[in-house]
């Protein structure tokens, strides 16, 4: 039975909303939409067709205006699953997010989490793209897409900033509340854009991709987290302790009761590879870090309330 609580649409500024999904844990993600004259602009849709659909339906309490573009932050299925319910939207996105979108396909389940009903499917990857970003804007709002250079989530990650309201878009970049995810991107990589790119932008208001809405504070406690394992991973390797055995006998201290605990064993099996000389982004086996997440879940699927 889900119990998680229901969504809430949030008007963080003038015509700009947060549309958040609680508890913000696997697949729970947030998105966000920003209304104009003539129409509205959407951050990412959501990892299910039902869910996609509440998230269009609270839209749609907010304005008849139709959705005319769709900005997806990354290409993972619960900030891309939905985009076909919005077939009238140019959906933008990076390069790369357009191509790990049609190579992963439809989301299926495969035994590492529990059963999700992903609802129908269809395949709509961004098709209008870029290297390093664009402006989006409604009507006098500036909104600038920007890659943000290295990978860090992903090797595609992309933030929406909003400078004349102080609002970002950060997608999984941030994960307020909740265990950060650099398997399929980079450990290093994340630390140095949460530091040379984020921070730096001085957004007053931060919508990240998964948990509540805030401040400045949610990347100071974002790099705490990725240091830990910075540090976990260089011991543990010096040690000999596979990246299974590393997390069951590392303390985890403050992080304890951050959602998704089990992400340590992705992110150190990610730390690992970069200690091993693995370029930032490199492919890995991350078939064999999520059986080991499985793992040091008791063997149990991984919790998803999607």
């Amino acid at each position: 039975m889900n119990t998680t609580p229901p969504s809430e649409t949030i008007e963080i500024s003038d015509g700009v909303y947060a549309y958040v999904q609680p508890d913000g844990s696997w697949f729970l993600n947030n998105t966000g939409f920003v209304v104009g004259r003539k129409g509205v602009i959407s951050v990412d849709t959501c990892a299910t067709e039902r869910r996609t659909r509440s998230y269009l339906e609270s839209i749609a309490a907010v304005t008849h205006l139709p959705v005319r573009t769709l900005v997806n932050t990354h290409h993972h299925a619960d900030h891309t699953y939905g985009n076909f319910l919005l077939p009238g939207a140019t959906v933008v996105g990076h390069e790369q997010t357009r191509a790990e979108v049609m190579a992963f396909g439809r989301q299926v389940n495969r035994g590492v989490w529990n059963d999700v009903e992903w609802g129908e499917f269809e395949p709509a990857p961004p098709f209008l793209t870029y290297t390093t970003g664009i402006t989006l804007w409604a009507d006098e709002l500036r909104c600038d897409v920007r890659h943000v250079g290295v990978p860090a989530h992903t090797t595609n990650d992309s933030l929406i900033h909003l400078p004349e309201r102080s609002v970002l878009f950060a997608g999984d970049l941030l994960f307020p509340g909740g265990t950060p995810f650099v398997l399929m991107g980079s450990l290093s990589g994340a630390i140095e854009v949460l530091e040379k790119v984020v921070r730096p932008l001085g957004a007053r208001t931060i919508v990240s991709g998964h948990g509540p809405v805030g401040g400045a504070e949610v990347i100071d406690d974002m790099l705490d987290y990725l240091r830990f394992v910075e540090g976990l991973a260089r011991r543990a390797r010096e040690a000999g302790l596979t990246p299974l055995e590393a997390a069951r006998e590392a303390c985890l201290g403050r992080f304890a009761d951050l959602l998704d605990a089990e992400r340590i064993v992705g992110n150190l099996h990610r730390a690992y590879a970069e200690l091993d000389g693995a370029a930032p982004g490199a492919r890995i086996d991350t078939a064999a870090a999520y059986r080991d997440m499985v793992a040091y879940n008791g063997g149990r699927p991984l919790t998803s309330h999607a």
